[in-house]
């Protein structure tokens, strides 16, 4: 019978799994001697061998005794797994017999046997028949005294005949034994472990990733796992060896292929791969060559598993794996390298980037070697966050620290991080040393630079830095060697820390006595020797300064003059009070913010600078005259409060970046600047004296322009038609009294902000052709005459308003993009915002806080995007729009209405709601002060909103236990629904037995507090509630501030909680509310009246919804609303408005039908009303009156669905009471 087995899965050894047993021997063979000793027992014994599987095979000698020794006893129990041979005359010897019956007594629970059926039939085994029955009749005979002997034996031989094994029936001996021996080699080597288990905490590859490999596929796979030195690639490769081995016919690890390259001793390598295909002919394998060749031609029919470690160079694994066929199918081959190139050169289907650990398993790896335990012991937990700190995740360092301080004192671990601090591990050192000593010179120099003057930078403006320098290209290439890393998404260059402290090493070594020596210098202690005692050389290439905190010093700067080769110098956080006389020529970069000296050296000529930054100087300005800086791109002089004009820009045309926010005495402003080509950011932020600028701007490539808090400038320039990059412009703060009309050719522009421009005499009529523009901010400006276009179909005319201190907009038509619009303080009236804000088709926000409006346009209703309305400080509004919002399918949706102190708000908004049932939305709405609301009309309205809340949480199941949905309203009457209420500010609700997760609805009555005494209040100044299910249990529920000021009445919160896990054993809950907030300096602590609990479930959700549909405040609509568009855009087409007029018709037709169908159940119901008194005149006329007074009220739609309810119980009522006599018998 062939062996049936199923696909062991992937093994994880984990690091806190016990060691396996210490097995003396992989194999105990059990067959009878005069069988197979000589021949198949042999041959098998001789295969076992050769692949290194330990097997035990008894002495012939010692089968001449009748009784089993302690020897093969002890042998059996110190065996992996057993093979029995079953062969014709096995169950003839009682020692054979002993021998199973003990093998099965110890495999059940130690390991496994295979039974081999040689010759023999497995039934006869199974029943004792054929040869079989023979020798068992004889034992009965021989062992009548000890019968039950025979009948284990008996037992032993049906039980290991039931057992999946190996059939020689029809198969060559040859065939037979390589099946056994693979089978054999996968049990043992499944579980062989090569790694210690302190090598595993951590370890990122997984079951999954794992299994992957293993997917049933005939392709050769090539796939590469690289990162820096020291990462766990090794580990890692290493691991996946141990769990998918044995299901390959050649399986090899080579380790240390590059220092194995550069001994000449990779054919030593290709030897040991294809020993066990060559065996002795492996002498044939004389050279790389020959290796080479064997491995082509050899291996293209084996299924291999090859595992390369740390490749380096391409002519290693053209020795090995060249191409995909001189491997069979389903081969894997694994490389790990530090250089990811070589993953991208071979097209390797895989590439698996090795990750750093988090801060907790590294602490895991770094206590498992500093204390032979997972934790750290008490005391030193401090201690060891600073070695975790100091590795950066990097396992081999986390191992080699916590290593050196086991069994030590805390004084010696203190030296040792002291002594790190200075000079690094020689053994990390050497380690991370390998792939810079593998680099050409001029990526040497690139490394050594951005470790000590670029990590943490942009890398487009530090690839620009290298450029200039002569030093191209080789960032990437670095990244690529994992020397550093990159961050896409914010664009930055980056190293790990042991990296770049190896760096500072290799340039330590450069001149270790006298820094004056070095090349680079970046820690203070050494550049201040320097300064002070003139050590300067010209080998100094780099200094960066940077103290911690402001300083001033008084050294001496002569020492610049010897720096003739000096490219970058950066001195940040020092006021140097003595200016140094000359500057280098040569500087690529100077960045010197607190400049102490009013100009830069008259000799200085820095055509090389690329980078020049002097935020907080003293200067008055750079050069008096004209200078030819070609490769400068960025100026920063921000803060630099003396400044009063700027240098020509003309010998400057590369600039990029132009930076003088906050130099509040810079008057001139060059008109050069006007004509920077390449310049992309302009900022001129707070520049308080700037007046004027050049008429028209042609700066093709400007992004960003800000002119905030430029109060005296009274106008901007005019756009060139190339300025379409222009994003982001920023007047706020200006004096400006119009926008240029060519800021309509701004077609780029996504935000334009006019805050605060108190002067501005309106909005051009270009404005509508910023069709990219998604912010719009007026906030706090104000308009005294303002011309508007009103957009009708095929014309247009302009408008002239009234003087009025008051922001009216013209029409926004075409402003598809605008996400969002901020109108608030701009003394808005009724009638002055535009009807055709609904045609905003993108607007997600719109704030129109603090006006005097007494309505909104209803179509502000039809937003179709519209996720946050403010209008807080309204006192003149008195009720918002029915608003609709049309939810996008999937995703989460935060509805936000605010409509604090409106104080003459007179009811809440009517609300639509579309695919409710396709995305998760959070409710907010804030009616702080609004004292003009109905208490008991709040209350209906209330509930209703709050099954919108609950439902979603049912529908959709958030999974995070904060409040997303919350209603505050003046009132101080909370809802009889809320089924446990207290007085106070605490509750207690009694559970379910054996909740575990619960919906919770709950409110409660606050009013205005006292002022705290308590500095620092906890929980800072937000609303919370702290839910308690046992003492020392739960803890406070972050929720938004309720208010930030004075209350003019109690209010009610509202506000529910979703999934909120407690412990089973719980049956209690404790319930608290507190919540602080800020006013006028002082922090307030808000009274609580009362509060409201409840448990919610399935049916508690459905009564809501009846409460809901009563109050007629909430539309709630299932089905999928189409985008959104303009309904009165001029270019609607005459087939939509048919299809609307049909639309129109069918609702109409529908309705009228429906109507005629209640009169008519109306009609039927009432003449068996009257027939029910027996034709009774009295009855008759007052039947006739209900009914005649139910079909108009029902026709109109009058009676709210309670009245109708009470109309048919009562009818139903009489029916049942008088049609005893009209029902037939």
């Amino acid at each position: 019978m062939a062996l049936s087995t199923q696909r062991a899965s992937a093994f994880l050894p984990s690091a806190d799994q016990s060691a396996p047993p210490q097995w003396n021997y992989d194999v105990f063979l059990s067959f009878k001697g005069v069988d197979t000793r000589n021949g198949f027992v042999s041959h098998l014994y001789h295969e076992l061998q050769h692949r290194c599987i330990k097997t035990f095979k008894d002495d012939p000698k010692l089968e001449r005794g009748t009784t089993i020794s302690s020897e093969l006893f002890k042998a059996i129990q110190e065996s992996r797994l057993a093979i029995v041979i079953l062969s014709p005359n096995y169950a003839s010897s009682s020692w054979c017999l002993d021998e199973l019956t003990k093998i099965l007594q110890c495999m059940k629970s130690n390991g496994t046997v295979l039974p081999v059926f040689f010759n023999v039939d497995p039934s006869d085994v199974r029943k004792q028949s054929g040869s079989f029955a023979g020798a068992i009749t004889e034992h009965e005979k021989r062992f009548r005294e000890d019968i039950g002997k025979v009948k284990r034996w008996r037992a032993a031989l049906t039980e290991v005949a039931n057992l999946s094994g190996f059939d020689s029936k029809n198969q060559c001996e040859r065939k037979l034994i390589e099946k056994i021996v693979e089978w054999v080699w996968g049990k043992v080597h499944h579980t062989l472990r090569l790694l210690d288990s302190t090598e595993l905490v951590g370890l990122k590859f997984t079951r999954e990733q794992i299994d992957l490999l293993l997917a049933p596929t005939d392709d050769v796979r090539f796939i590469g796992i690289w990162g820096m030195g020291g990462i766990g690639k090794t580990t890692i490769a290493r691991l996946v060896y141990e769990s998918i081995s044995f299901h390959f016919e050649v399986r090899c690890f080579l380790a240390n292929v590059r220092e194995a390259s550069e001994g000449n001793r990779l054919v030593d390598l290709q030897k040991q791969l294809l020993f066990p295909i060559l065996k002795e002919q492996i002498t044939q394998v004389w050279n790389e060559e020959w290796g080479t060749y064997f491995i082509k031609n050899c291996l293209c029919n084996k299924k291999v598993l090859l595992i390369l470690d740390d490749v380096n160079a391409s002519s290693q694994l053209e020795k090995f794996a060249k191409e995909k066929d001189w491997f069979g199918k389903g081969s894997i081959i694994i490389i790990t390298t530090r250089d990811e190139r070589l993953v991208k050169k071979h097209d390797m289907e895989i590439s698996y980037k090795v990750q750093g650990l988090n801060d907790d398993k590294a602490l895991k790896l770094f206590s498992r070697n500093a204390f032979k335990k997972f934790e750290p012991e008490e005391g030193f937990r401090e201690l060891c966050n600073c070695f975790v700190n100091y590795a950066g995740g990097l396992p081999l360092a986390l191992k080699i620290l916590g290593c050196s301080v086991y069994k030590r004192d805390r004084d010696e671990w203190k030296n040792e991080l002291d002594k790190l601090r200075k000079i690094p591990k020689i053994e990390i050192f050497n380690l991370l040393k390998i792939s810079f000593d593998r680099l050409d010179e001029m990526n040497k120099n690139i490394f050594l630079d951005v470790a000590f003057f670029h990590k943490g930078k942009d890398k487009k403006k530090v690839i620009e830095i290298l450029d200039s320098c002569g030093r191209c290209g080789g960032i990437n290439a670095l990244v690529e060697k994992s020397l550093l890393t990159f961050d896409i998404l914010n664009n930055i260059v980056g190293m790990h820390d042991l990296i770049q402290e190896m760096a500072f090493q290799i340039v330590r070594q450069e001149s270790p006595e006298e820094p004056g020596g070095r090349s680079r210098l970046c820690h203070h202690n050494d550049i201040i020797h320097v300064l002070i005692n003139n050590t300067a050389t010209n080998k100094i290439q780099g200094i960066a300064l940077s103290m911690v905190k402001l300083e001033k010093a008084d050294w001496n700067c002569e020492a610049f003059s010897k720096m003739i080769n000096l490219k970058f110098l950066e001195v940040d956080n020092v006021i140097i009070s003595s200016i140094p006389r000359i500057l280098p020529n040569c500087l690529r970069i100077l960045k010197w913010n607190w400049y102490s000296s009013k100009y830069l050296p008259s000799n200085f000529q820095p055509n090389k600078l690329v980078s020049l930054e002097m935020q907080d100087s003293k200067l008055v300005r750079l050069w008096d005259e004209r200078i030819d800086l070609p490769n400068l791109k960025y100026m920063d002089l921000s803060w630099s409060q003396n400044l009063a004009a700027t240098p020509n820009f003309t010998g400057i045309p590369k600039l990029q970046m132009l930076d003088l926010k906050g130099c509040e005495n810079l008057v001139e402003i060059h008109p050069s600047v006007a004509y920077l080509k390449w310049l992309t950011d302009l900022i001129l932020y707070g520049c308080k004296s700037v007046k004027s600028l050049p008429r028209e701007v042609e700066m093709d490539s400007l992004i960003y322009l800000s002119l905030c808090g430029c109060s005296k400038l009274k106008k901007i320039p005019e756009f060139s038609e190339q300025m379409e990059n222009l994003s982001k412009l920023s007047l706020s703060g200006t004096a400006i009294e119009k926008l240029p009309s060519s800021i309509g050719r701004l077609v780029g522009l996504t935000s334009l902000d006019v805050r605060n421009c108190t002067n501005l005499l309106g909005l051009p009529s270009a404005i509508c052709n910023l069709k990219s523009l998604k912010a719009l901010c007026a906030d706090g400006s104000s308009v005294e005459m303002i011309k508007v276009r009103r957009s009708q179909p095929n014309k247009s005319r302009f408008w002239w308003g009234l003087q009025r201190k008051a922001f009216v907009l013209g029409s926004l038509h075409g402003l598809w993009s605008l996400k969002l619009l901020d109108l608030s303080i701009c003394g808005l009236c009724e009638g002055d915002i535009p009807v055709d804000i609904g045609c905003l088709s993108s607007l997600e926000e719109l704030n129109l806080s603090r006006n005097n409006f007494v309505s909104l346009p209803a179509s502000i209703g039809c937003l179709p995007k519209l996720k946050s309305l403010k209008a807080n400080g309204c006192q003149k509004l008195q009720q918002l729009p029915h608003l609709r919002f049309g939810l996008v399918e999937n995703d989460f949706y935060s509805i936000r209405i605010y409509t604090e102190d409106c104080t003459s708000l007179k009811m809440l908004p009517k609300l639509s709601i579309k695919n409710r049932r396709r995305s998760y939305v959070g409710f907010v709405l804030s009616c702080v002060n609004c004292i003009g609301l109905v208490e008991n009309e709040g209350c209906d309205a209330i509930l209703g909103m709050l099954w919108i809340g609950l439902d979603w949480g049912f529908l959709q199941v958030p999974r995070w236990n904060i409040p997303t949905f919350q209603i505050v309203i003046p009132g101080s009457r909370i809802p009889e629904w809320f089924n446990n209420q207290s007085v106070g500010d605490s509750l207690i609700v009694e559970l379910p037995p054996c909740t575990m997760s619960i919906w919770i609805a709950f409110c409660a009555v606050f009013e205005e507090g006292a002022p705290v005494d308590h500095p620092n209040p906890p929980h800072d100044l937000s609303t919370y509630f702290r839910i308690e299910c046992r003492p020392g249990e739960g803890g406070p529920v972050r929720c938004n501030p309720i208010t930030k000021g004075h209350l003019l009445s109690p209010h009610l919160w509202v506000s529910c909680l979703y999934h909120y896990v407690v412990h089973k054993e719980c049956n209690q809950m404790k319930i608290s509310f507190r919540t602080f907030y800020d006013l006028s300096d002082r922090i307030y602590c808000s009274g609580i009246r009362k509060c409201g609990f409840r448990l919610v479930h399935k049916q508690d959700v459905e009564e809501l919804y009846q409460i809901m549909m009563m109050n007629h405040s909430i539309d709630i609509s299932t089905k999928a609303t189409s985008p959104h568009n303009s309904h009165n855009s001029a270019g609607a087409s005459g087939s939509s408005h048919q299809k609307s007029l049909c639309r129109k018709s069918y609702a109409l037709s529908k309705w009228f039908l429906t109507k005629l169908v209640k009169i008519f159940s109306l009609f039927l119901t009432t003449a068996i009303f009257m027939k029910s008194f027996n034709n009774s005149k009295k009855w008759g006329r007052i039947g006739l009156l209900i009914w005649r007074v139910t079909t108009f009220i029902c026709f109109f739609g009058l009676a709210p669905p309670y009245f109708l309810l009470l109309l048919k119980t009562l009818i139903k009522a009489v029916i049942l009471k008088r049609a005893a006599k009209f029902l037939p018998t």
